[in-house]
């Protein structure tokens, strides 16, 4: 089974992209989250916000589990 790129609705804190993220590449949400803030410093603060919109309205939400 292939993986899939969810919005996690167990580890949002906005919109669940980067808790989505971690759960993809198996990595700590806490990690993903000060990566984003990083970069997010770095590059000037509008192109990541603009990444995070666009992730939040393209990527879909996680299915519940049964």
């Amino acid at each position: 089974m292939a993986k899939k790129l969810y919005r996690s609705t167990s580890q949002k804190m906005l919109g669940g992209f980067c808790g989505g993220l971690a759960e993809y590449f198996d990595m700590d949400v806490s990690l993903v989250r000060l990566i984003y803030v990083a970069v997010d410093l770095v590059t000037g603060i509008l192109p990541m916000a603009f990444f995070y919109l666009i992730a939040w309205i393209v990527v879909p939400v996680e299915r519940p589990k049964p």
